[in-house]
């Protein structure tokens, strides 16, 4: 639990200011996200798209109405977000709660869950200038710099061997993916600094429940029987840990330390999302993934000196 001493934090005997409580709570949140590309594979497997991106809000959803009704300081009536909340609210629903995960399950159906975290090598780019875009943060020429750096570091890595491959369906699909989610982070993260970072989430997932909890019935499966439990364990987690619980930290991460600064932290994401495809889906980890992992947590290390 973090205590307040002024502008500083104290977890444990370690004290902390804001923006690295922010990182820190921005990696909580990379490490949860990780898992979802893989998680949404396995999915797909014994569920359409479709059904998956309701279900998953759905469930999510309900607990978050759960969470706004019986932890909040004041009684739920009083707890309604302001007039002007409600538009980014939106905004953020459309990204997270359907744009991304719709997106995704469909890319998913016609590639793999490796070459859809080449993609996600730009969510920490398409982040950093919807946050200028849409916050007044104003990052350094040198964090740009290493930003970029790092975005090539990674994409190079992943489509080393595809050499000539065009860009399918599934490609096209992803990239989709990307934008709408790096302006939700941006909204989110701008809406957390005066909502709070759970509350955001919690409240985006509410306005959409209607429509995925009809997404999620007009394409119930047909035959129950034949989806594996492997793809019910990758509902679950998406669910719960992808579109939620991750949320929680990765919006108080943006708030505390900056959308683009903390955006940064992504860069990450498609290393840590191949060791869980390589536990979870069998793919293998080379000596050149560790080399560009260490190349990429460089670069984020040095954009966040610069920040």
């Amino acid at each position: 639990m973090n205590i307040c001493i002024k502008q500083g934090y104290v977890i444990g005997n370690i004290q902390m200011n804001e923006q690295n409580v922010g990182w820190l709570n921005g990696l909580f949140g990379v490490v949860i996200f990780a898992g979802s590309l893989p998680a949404t594979r396995i999915a797909v497997m014994g569920f359409s798209p479709e059904f998956i991106t309701g279900a998953r809000a759905s469930i999510a959803s309900i607990l978050a109405l759960f969470i706004l009704w019986f932890f909040q300081a004041k009684p739920f009536k009083q707890n309604l977000p302001q007039r002007t909340d409600w538009i980014p609210l939106l905004i953020v629903a459309f990204g997270v709660v359907f744009g991304f995960p719709f997106f995704t399950a469909l890319a998913l159906e016609h590639i793999s869950s490796a070459r859809a975290l080449v993609f996600v090598a730009l969510l920490p780019l398409t982040t950093a200038i919807f946050g200028v875009l849409r916050s007044a943060e104003r990052p350094s020429l040198p964090f740009w710099i290493f930003a970029l750096l790092g975005s090539f570091f990674v994409m190079g890595f992943m489509l080393q061997g595809d050499q000539g491959h065009l860009l399918g369906p599934g490609d096209l699909l992803m990239i989709l993916a990307i934008i709408v989610c790096g302006l939700s982070y941006a909204e989110g993260g701008r809406l957390a600094k005066t909502l709070g970072g759970w509350q955001v989430i919690c409240w985006a997932l509410v306005i959409s429940l209607p429509l995925m909890l009809l997404l999620s019935f007009y394409y119930l499966p047909k035959q129950w029987s034949t989806v594996p439990i492997s793809a019910y364990a990758g509902l679950l987690y998406v669910s719960l840990f992808s579109m939620l619980i991750g949320f929680f930290f990765w919006y108080k991460g943006l708030a505390l330390g900056g959308i683009a600064k903390v955006g940064q932290i992504q860069l990450l994401q498609p290393f840590i999302g191949l060791v869980f495809s390589a536990i979870i889906l069998g793919e293998s980890v080379t000596l050149g993934m560790i080399a560009v992992s260490m190349a990429v947590m460089l670069c984020v290390l040095m954009a966040k000196r610069y920040t």
